[in-house]
């Protein structure tokens, strides 16, 4: 695409206004989206959308002026932008169907040109151009809402708070912008406390778009406040539920979805997974510089939504109803939910330690995660990172760039067997990290939060306590299957067995039954296919796991022509 059909927007902005989070449609591409919407004439302060509306319009600005507002409890408005003739509205909730976090009301009288969400989505799944345009800014636009924190949310809590921290990373890892406020370091918190009337002993506290105070929230409370997810009809019946919104779970929703299938992902915490923790994957194909495990999951999630899957956040599946088909997936809320086919995507997580103390720590000195956002907490600080395998490694050299030393504990004698040699050899050499061999960690201490360390030796017995008060947990993992058991053939240690592995493992109550031999990455219930990190004998990365979620939509499309 050309420079010049990209122009700088003519006006400043709150966003960053040399990105082409703003660019002016030419007199071509408005003509071309013409068909897909009405004219509508506007008249000065008209409102065509506010904050909490859902399922709103895209505006092309042909005549007049629109402006961008955001609702403040300090300020009453921010001004976000304005847009001119040939500029266009919305950001990534037109893709997602989220509600919206800003109002648009009109500055000077014109024409504007109303596209509908459903013919929103016809006209980018049509013309590749403007879907390139669309999409980018619309991404540009979230992302810049996001770092300047103009959302609709605003948290409450302190730094060295658990709860507090979970909250922030939940609306972090779902790309969902909010403002925070430091109890422990806001002269003005005080006066936000008064207004909503929160005492100390609420928090953390979410403040939900002005008026709703959530107090000591749940992840779902927060997802349902925010209209994160979109009503579920309960009588439809789906071509494919995916369990688990990881590398592999998105990676079935985004094929599923540009073939045409009716999908729904559904997703217990933030889509990314283990991996969406990562801080640099360095090893991904196409990206040479790397690429956080967040942004990949976020990419992934505006690529399954442009193309129609729908996604639930916040929400655990209980249990796979698996005696007849159509399966039904039984939620947390009791919902029932029915599908032809369903892809397991769950995958795992970290093994905690046996270590004294461990989780009255979680949160507030051990973490199992290395994002910016933990990253932050432990500035100009020592810190320790436990495990072995590439995301202690990648989480090791990422904390580098924060930490005054890094320490790598790891209780075998080498790292060669279970870290990629770049790695390795990056950890090697670097003058901040230091490598602990045959060395565990045996004793956490503090009061409210994490201070001291002690570590063992396991070949000299020698232990050492060290002033430490940041600990990343990077060791083993355990299948999220639990939810399966006396459903599907596991193995000996919960993982799903699959394709040709069935016939030798497992129950005998759960053995392969079909007229056919199960297809790969089927498990013992046919329609029922396990991909990425709940599956026994996966590779342990991240471009296997995407593989493994576009195969199986292949062979879904198989299992659906036997129905």
């Amino acid at each position: 695409m050309s420079d010049r059909s990209l122009p700088l927007p003519a006006a400043m902005s709150a966003l960053d206004p040399f990105t082409q989070a703003f660019p002016a449609l030419t007199a071509e591409q408005i003509d071309r989206a013409r068909p897909y919407g009405r004219i509508s004439p506007v008249a000065v302060g008209d409102i065509v959308f506010n904050v909490g509306d859902s399922h709103i319009s895209m505006f092309i600005v042909l005549s007049g002026k629109l402006d961008i507002l955001q609702p403040h409890n300090k300020e009453g408005e921010r001004l976000i932008t304005t847009h001119l003739p040939s500029a266009f509205t919305g950001e990534i909730n037109m893709i997602s169907g989220r509600r919206c976090l800003v109002r648009g009301r009109v500055a000077e009288a014109g024409e504007f040109l109303e596209v509908s969400p459903d013919n929103l989505r016809t006209l980018i799944a049509k013309d590749a151009e403007l879907s390139e345009v669309f999409m980018r800014a619309f991404i540009l636009r979230r992302l810049a809402l996001v770092k300047q924190g103009f959302g609709d949310a605003v948290v409450l809590g302190s730094m060295h708070c658990a709860m507090t921290l979970r909250i922030r990373e939940f609306l972090s890892r779902n790309g969902h912008p909010y403002e925070f406020v430091d109890l422990d370091k806001d002269s003005q918190s005080q006066e936000l406390l008064d207004q909503f009337e929160v005492k100390i002993e609420d928090v953390p506290v979410l403040i939900c778009r002005g008026s709703k105070v959530l107090r000591h929230p749940t992840l779902q409370e927060i997802a349902d406040c925010l209209g994160f997810n979109n009503p579920v009809d309960e009588s439809q019946v789906r071509d494919l539920i995916v369990v688990g919104a990881g590398p592999s779970g998105l990676g079935a929703a985004v094929y599923a979805a540009s073939e045409g299938l009716n999908v729904l992902v559904i997703e217990t915490n933030a889509p990314g997974g283990q991996a969406g923790s990562s801080s640099k994957i360095e090893n991904y194909l196409g990206f040479p510089t790397g690429v956080s495990g967040q942004e990949l999951a976020t990419r992934a999630i505006n690529q399954a939504q442009k193309f129609g899957a729908e996604m639930m956040i916040a929400h655990d599946v209980v249990r796979l109803h698996c005696e007849r088909r159509p399966y039904q997936i039984e939620l947390d809320n009791g919902q029932m939910l029915t599908t032809r086919s369903v892809v397991i995507a769950s995958g795992a997580k970290y093994n905690k330690p046996s270590i004294p103390n461990l989780s009255r720590f979680e949160n507030v000195g051990v973490y199992y995660g290395a994002t910016n956002m933990e990253a932050q907490l432990c500035e100009h600080e020592e810190v320790i990172v436990v495990g072995g395998g590439n995301s202690a490694g990648q989480a090791a050299v990422y904390l580098s760039q924060y930490a005054t030393k890094v320490h790598i504990l790891v209780r075998s004698g080498q790292l060669s067997d279970t870290m990629s040699r770049y790695l390795v050899q990056r950890i090697e050499t670097h003058p901040k990290i230091n490598l602990h061999l045959h060395t565990e960690i045996v004793g956490l201490e503090g009061q409210t939060h994490l201070d001291k360390v002690q570590w063992r030796d396991k070949q000299t017995g020698q232990t050492e306590t060290m002033p430490i008060r940041h600990v990343f947990m990077m060791t083993g993992a355990v299948p999220n299957t639990a939810w399966l058991e006396g459903c599907l053939a596991l193995d000996n240690k919960g993982f799903i067995v699959t394709g040709h592995d069935l016939p030798a493992n497992g129950p005998e109550k759960t053995q392969w039954s079909h007229p056919r031999p199960p297809f790969l990455l089927e498990t013992s219930l046919p329609g029922v296919f396990a991909v990425g990190d709940a599956r026994a004998g996966n590779v342990k990365r991240v471009a296997a796991a995407v593989g493994e979620g576009s195969i199986s939509v292949h062979l879904v499309h198989r299992v659906l022509a036997e129905m």
